[in-house]
């Protein structure tokens, strides 16, 4: 393996060439988000297949356009991941595009017994080597680099595609190299990128005692507090810490001198232009009082809402006896969705279907009942009165 730093736009005009003739890329990102309210991106990481040797480059962000790689990611060749969720997010946000296709080694070891593992582990455990030992926490956006932060990072990518080849064979000798394909699909479906921020009150805390006129101070607040964060690319606790915005809901101030009274407010906050916006979206704030957000099975028939344990259960059963990890058959959002036999659930179509859903239909409709086998697992028999049925 070579290893190249790539830090100009001539440098990575020749990469992308190179990289261009392969049917595969490892991809990983190092970035930090603790001072800003984008991820920034610090280095990208590449490993590349030419005449049966592999190739590893680091991309300095810092020193050349990252942008020049757009093509490469629309392209239809594969990449491959490990713990891709926050990649993309940090490829929609600097490129403004992600790929097309994808294999993340994270999910697909969780359809052949491991539960959401480690790089290292997965490394340790599969191919029997330990990843280079690094500071987790090291500034990936200080330059120089040294040369042992150059080696810790490209062994996140050099050893992808070994273990993307024994995961397959893994995969196919269960039968499950369709499904793990499928959840890879999956995730590049969801969405990436900023959350919406006329729902940044649901994650605060406390909520279920607050008033509904509280709880729409709240919610304007902390949609103005986080319009502000994303325009300023800053932290929203940077705006307005927490306790400053509990502070304001539960005051609910008109007047500059109120605001400053607030727990949590100081001087900054009191005067001027913010103080004027935050009285502002307090005054929004009164006028629309709110309800709680609704919890997962909140909308489900009172009458169903015991079935959300009981199908949890055989779901994890059937995790355990097919060395699945759990999360990757279905979330409690799953269930609540099947249980309320929504068209698109997930756990009524698909490999989801065949292996559990088939049979949590008859639980529900009281066909089949659960019991414990007396090894510490769980049984599903025929209920009394069904033979035949």
């Amino acid at each position: 393996m070579t290893l190249r730093w790539v830090a100009s736009d001539n440098d990575l005009a020749e990469l992308i060439g190179e990289m261009s003739t392969a049917s595969r890329i490892a991809v990983d990102t190092e970035f930090h988000r603790e001072r800003t309210y984008y991820p920034r991106l610090a280095l990208m990481q590449f490993a590349w297949e030419t005449s049966g040797r592999q190739d590893v480059a680091l991309v300095d962000p810092l020193a050349c356009d990252v942008t020049a790689l757009v093509g490469l990611f629309r392209s239809d060749r594969l990449f491959v991941f490990h713990a891709a969720q926050q990649d993309l997010d940090v490829l929609a946000h600097s490129l403004g595009t992600g790929p097309a296709s994808i294999f993340d080694t994270q999910l697909a070891a969780g359809f052949v017994g491991y539960s959401t593992p480690s790089l290292a582990n997965l490394v340790n455990a599969e191919l029997r080597q330990a990843l280079p030992k690094g500071d987790r926490l090291t500034d990936w956006l200080r330059r120089p680099l040294t040369d042992a932060q150059k080696t810790y990072a490209a062994a996140d990518v050099e050893h992808l595609f070994e273990l993307t080849d024994r995961l397959e064979k893994n995969l196919r000798e269960r039968d499950r190299l369709d499904w793990a394909l499928e959840a890879c699909r999956e995730l590049l479906q969801r969405k990436v990128g900023p959350s919406d921020p006329t729902l940044a009150w649901t994650r605060m805390k406390d909520l279920r005692a607050m008033r509904p006129r509280t709880r729409g101070v709240l919610a304007a607040v902390a949609e103005w507090r986080e319009r502000r964060a994303m325009a300023s690319d800053i932290p929203p606790r940077q705006v307005l810490p927490d306790l400053a915005l509990q502070g304001i809901a539960q005051r609910e101030p008109r007047t500059l001198q109120d605001l400053a009274q607030a727990r949590g407010v100081d001087e900054r906050h009191s005067r001027g232009t913010i103080a004027n916006e935050i009285l502002a979206a307090v005054a929004r704030g009164v006028e629309t009082p709110l309800d709680l957000p609704a919890m997962e099975g909140d909308e489900l028939d009172r009458r169903l809402r015991p079935a959300v344990t009981l199908v949890s259960a055989w779901l994890s059963e059937v995790a355990r006896r097919e060395e699945i990890d759990p999360m990757l058959i279905g979330t409690r959002s799953d269930i609540v969705e099947f249980l309320r036999d929504e068209p698109d659930a997930r756990l009524a179509h698909g490999w989801r279907y065949d292996l559990v859903g088939r049979d949590l239909g008859a639980l529900v409709a009281g066909r089949t009942g659960l019991a414990f086998d007396g090894h510490g697992g769980l049984v599903m028999f025929e209920a009394p009165g069904q033979t035949g049925s």
